[in-house]
């Protein structure tokens, strides 16, 4: 759905994309993080035909752009630097100008296309009330609202549950996963680590402009092959382990050891208290720092 080669952007003397071969594919629920000046926002643009890239290719549902953007565009919807909209107009009236101009679908319909993407994003009531009064959660939900008029194949979204309540974020992540099941493929930027992590199936992270990571999200976070181990006798459980302990905090313990069961079993038998284990996996919070800093933090709990 979304394929790039070396795609690279230069302002002047600033490198702000360095060469990121991006791959999402249809189906796909994939993240795009980033810290603020990464380079995130510059390739979401450069995607969609916004910016020219220095050099690199770009496909968007197997066309190359920006040069098959009049095919390309119609198919894919965008909420991308916050909503925009004519605060004078209603919500409603914002959303019967847009499917006016887009020119791709009938007019007998309009009023039923713009009350499904209304109603979709749970601002049916508030539609027929001015634009100008409306908090920037509502304006966010809003701009989802137009992203959906036209059914599109490919959703590309910059921090979507931006100005939302947590109620709201999860009834946008609950949309999200329902429009995805449905056949659309997201492509979305956060800075929302644990939102991406409930959500996406891929995760993409930018660093400096570069492509530090890109892999499934289940892989990234499979056993590490070590256990974390919870236990008041943890002095006596790193005594005899002899050297398998390789962190202790307090009563948690980060052992190597492949075979849980088999650790258990050893624990028991020498009369050591066990209250949790379980295998260790990494967080996609420690993912992202080891990729960017090259310091994963703390091992997470047992999954």
């Amino acid at each position: 759905m979304i394929r790039t080669h070396a795609l690279t952007k230069r302002f002047g003397p600033v490198l702000a994309v360095d060469r990121v071969d991006l791959d999402v594919r249809e189906g796909d629920v994939y993240g795009f993080l980033g810290a603020n000046g990464s380079g995130k926002t510059t390739t979401v643009r450069m995607l969609l035909g916004l910016v020219l890239a220095t050099s690199g290719t770009v496909e968007v549902l197997g066309e190359p752009m920006p040069r098959a953007g009049r095919t390309v565009l119609p198919q894919v919807g965008t909420l991308v630097e916050g909503p925009a909209a004519y605060g004078h107009l209603t919500g409603r009236a914002n959303l019967a100008l847009l499917d006016a101009a887009g020119g791709r679908s009938g007019r007998r319909d309009r009023a039923r296309r713009v009350a499904e993407a209304l109603e979709l994003v749970g601002m049916d009531v508030a539609a027929d009330r001015r634009v100008r009064g409306y908090s920037l959660g509502m304006r966010q939900r809003l701009g989802l609202a137009a992203a959906l008029l036209q059914r599109p194949r490919l959703l590309v979204l910059d921090e979507p549950t931006n100005g939302l309540d947590p109620q709201g974020i999860r009834e946008m992540r609950e949309l999200l996963l329902r429009l995805n099941a449905e056949g659309t493929t997201i492509f979305l930027s956060s800075h929302l680590l644990a939102e991406v992590e409930q959500l996406c199936s891929r995760v993409g992270v930018l660093d400096r402009g570069r492509l530090v990571v890109q892999d499934d999200l289940a892989t990234l976070r499979a056993p590490t092959g070590r256990t974390v181990v919870r236990t008041p006798d943890a002095a006596a459980a790193v005594t005899l382990l002899d050297g398998r302990v390789e962190h202790r905090d307090g009563q948690r313990l980060v052992v190597r050891a492949q075979d849980p069961a088999d650790l258990n079993a050893t624990l028991v038998e020498a009369g050591i208290r066990v209250h949790e284990l379980g295998p260790e996996r990494h967080g996609l919070e420690q993912v992202v720092l080891a990729a960017t800093t090259g310091h994963p933090g703390e091992s997470r709990e047992p999954a």
